[in-house]
């Protein structure tokens, strides 16, 4: 069972939110060419690596948190480019516990020389580099789908 259904742009279907504003950070993270995604534990969908911005920190030290927490990578605040912000109302999280969250999506773009060896956290299933081609045939979570076809389908 999910612990999570997304939603975007869909207010027929979506629940009406009962907490704030969720800020984010996610990473269009490319190497020679192909983007990596995580298969999600909690939705069973592919999505960019990230997650949530704590208080104490900017949304590019989130970033380079979630990629060490999700990845096992070190990779300095410098490396990450923001890339743009994606908090249009209607891009919506409800968890099994009832809460429902506004998204706020701040994107960071991450570029590598060399496929990193990878470890798999608590959070996914499976990490894996896709070609735009492969993208095709997978199901990218809603709150992401958009921001993987303008910031890396239509480059």
């Amino acid at each position: 069972m999910s612990i999570v259904t997304f939603y975007r742009g869909d207010p027929a279907n979506a629940p009406k939110t009962t907490m704030g504003a969720h800020l984010g950070a996610n990473a269009i993270i490319t190497c020679k060419g192909r983007l990596l995604l995580e298969k999600r534990r909690d939705s069973d969908v592919w999505g960019l690596i990230g997650g949530g911005v704590k208080d104490h920190e900017s949304e590019v030290q989130a970033m380079a948190r979630e990629v060490y927490e999700e990845l096992g990578l070190r990779i300095s605040k410098e490396r990450f480019r923001k890339l743009k912000v994606y908090g249009e109302p209607g891009r919506v999280a409800a968890y099994r516990d009832g809460s429902v969250w506004r998204m706020v999506i701040v994107v960071f773009g991450l570029d590598l020389e060399e496929e990193p060896p990878l470890r798999i956290s608590s959070e996914s299933r499976q990490l894996r580099f896709f070609t735009k081609e492969e993208l095709a045939h997978i199901q990218v979570v809603i709150t992401h789908s958009d921001i993987v076809e303008e910031q890396f389908l239509n480059k």
